[in-house]
């Protein structure tokens, strides 16, 4: 019995295999994953050039592997779904960890069950549960956001929802933007206990754990591909970490940005514990008072 299942799907169509690849230590791979691969007709990658040192580092060869990444059109997820309804097996890898976590895919998947075939999911490597579980912040749920917007009111938002949220919550982001994305969180989230989870697995692996103030205070360089883990909200303290002044001014900076009172209310009666009405017509009060 193959380690990789049955290949092939029912009624003659193939299948699609979601393959986890190592997030770093190439020891990570899983015996299934390796049989997957060699079984596979054809794979498709994020990465033509890294997946095949990858499958040279496993002696999986003669296989034929195409690109699909987050620049693949809808012809090139229709195309994997011709060969699919014609009984080829496919399996489809990205650049490391889990597929379609972050990563490109959703297309392709979406595909290949309009055309019937099989998907199946290949388990193994991934950055967002290697850090939950290295963090010792998370008991139950979490909320995984991916990698934060770059900027704009689209970033806003994203960190908007980071901090109305109140339970333990994972982001990716680039080591360019970690220094200002720790700034903004240890401004709106106050005694929030994190980890940052970087280049795990990787010969630097390093873990660092402290409230986002204290993370943001190092004066260091950030580097590699990085994983934070905010731990869940204290809501019964939250309110005592700003006094009434620094409400004040954390509301002149949402509305200086154009945010609806509205919308300042509902995120700070979330992350702060306080009232939304009080906190609304805080607001209105200091959007409306005359400027000096």
């Amino acid at each position: 019995m193959s380690i990789g299942g049955e290949q092939g799907g029912s009624g003659g169509r193939g299948c699609l295999y979601v393959v986890a690849t190592p997030i770093g230590n190439l020891g990570d791979i899983t015996l299934r994953a390796v049989e997957t691969l060699r079984g596979a007709d054809r794979i498709l990658a994020e990465d033509t050039r890294r997946a095949r040192a990858l499958l040279g580092h496993l002696g999986v060869a003669g296989k034929a592997v195409d690109r699909f990444d987050a620049h693949a059109s809808e012809a090139d997820a229709a195309r994997a779904a011709a060969r699919l309804a014609a009984g080829e097996s496919i399996a489809f890898i990205t650049d490391a960890g889990t597929p379609v976590v972050s990563d490109p895919g959703t297309a392709l998947v979406r595909a290949a069950a309009q055309a019937g075939a099989r998907v199946v999911a290949i388990p193994g490597p991934s950055a967002v549960m290697a850090a939950v579980s290295a963090s010792g912040l998370v008991t139950g749920g979490f909320r995984f956001v991916g990698f934060l917007p770059r900027g704009g009111r689209e970033r806003r938002e994203a960190l908007a929802l980071v901090t109305s949220t109140p339970e333990a919550v994972v982001l990716f982001e680039s080591p360019r933007r970690f220094r200002e994305t720790l700034a903004e969180l240890a401004e709106r989230m106050r005694g929030r206990r994190a980890v940052v989870a970087r280049e795990l697995t990787k010969v630097h692996e390093e873990i660092l754990g402290g409230t986002v103030e204290e993370l943001a205070a190092l004066e260091r360089e950030w580097l590699g591909e990085i994983t934070l883990v905010l731990a869940p909200a204290d809501v019964a303290s939250a309110g005592a970490h700003l006094s009434e002044e620094e409400l004040d001014a954390r509301i002149d900076r949402e509305l200086a940005q154009g945010r609806r009172a509205k919308h300042i209310a509902e995120e700070l009666s979330v992350e702060l514990g306080l009232p939304r009405r009080e906190i609304y017509a805080r607001a209105v009060a200091r959007r409306e008072a005359p400027r000096e």
